[in-house]
Formats: structure tokens, sequence, C-alpha cells
């Protein structure tokens, strides 16, 4: 009886450890990890195109390509860029209006939408973040992409894609 007892007593704490690593496991997955790298390529002679290409997920699981660029033409003042792709069917985002960055702190900043009427595709929003990213430091953000009727996409930066952000415009 004694030896059933403990068998029994084994295989449910065995159950238990399980069932904690697979919550553990799930928690885990739940934050985002983010992994680019700066790209550097030159598209036509002279202009130079530094860039930050990750994927992260919206408030709802959506994810969203998040490509932040630095072009740079010869003879003009460099131009700093943040496009937001979402996949089809995800969301069609209104123009012009501009996007939300809400730092760790509260304070909310905007950047200007580039397109002025409509983008090409309705899932991608394109903003000047030229006079933006000297403002950010380097803690978690939350973007709000603007939709119809005061709603909004919201997704989490970390600070590692921030500190990336800063990178690519210092090159």
């Amino acid at each position: 009886m004694l030896r059933r007892f403990l068998q029994s007593f084994w295989w449910m704490l065995l159950l238990g450890i399980l069932t904690m690593l697979i919550f553990l496991g799930l928690e885990i997955k739940s934050y985002q990890t983010a992994i680019a790298a700066i790209t550097k390529f030159e598209q036509v002679p002279g202009e130079i195109i530094y860039r930050s290409h990750l994927k992260l997920d919206d408030q709802s699981g959506n994810s969203w390509q998040v490509i932040l660029w630095k072009q740079i033409y010869p003879g003009h003042s460099p131009s700093v860029n943040l496009r937001l792709v979402g996949f089809p069917g995800s969301a069609e985002l209104i123009h012009p209006q501009p996007l939300r960055i809400t730092k760790a702190t509260g304070e909310v900043l905007t950047a200007p939408d580039v397109f002025l009427e409509e983008a090409p595709v309705p899932s991608i929003g394109q903003y000047d973040f030229q006079n933006i990213l000297p403002k950010l430091p380097i803690e978690p953000l939350q973007l709000g992409i603007p939709l119809p009727g005061q709603h909004f996409i919201n997704i989490s930066v970390p600070p590692s894609v921030v500190q990336e952000w800063q990178s690519v415009v210092s090159n």
C-alpha cells in the first residue's frame, strides 16, 4: 500500500513539474524577442541606406514588419523613416494620421505620416522619424497606429529595438 502511494506521489510530482515547465515555457514565449540586424546597402551610386528590419506583434497578436531606415543622398540631409507593414487583412490604416509613440514615462510623441493620401497597400504606414528618434531614450515604447474612430493598434517595442534604431541613425 505504501509503495503504491509513493509511486502515485512521484507520478503526480512529475506531472506537476512538467505542467509548470510547459506554462513557464508559454509565458517566456509570450515576451517578444526582436532579433534583427542592421544592414547597409547602396541602391544607386552614392545613395546609402542603413536599415533595421524585424517583426513585432500588436496587442491582438497580429504580426507587423517594422522597418526603420536612414537614407543618405549625396548633397542632401539624411532622412529617417519608420514603416509598419501589417499582413493583408490585419488592418486598414487611415492617412494622413500621425503615429503615436508613448515613452515609458507616459510622454507621448507623434511622428508625421509620410503618405499624404493613400498608402500603396491599406495595411502600410510610413512615418518621418527624423526628429523623433533623437528624443527616444533606450526604454520600452508603445507605437499607436491610428485607425478610424479614434482607435489604435498598439505595438510594444522593447529597449533592444530602440537601441538598434539609435545605431541605425548613428551610422
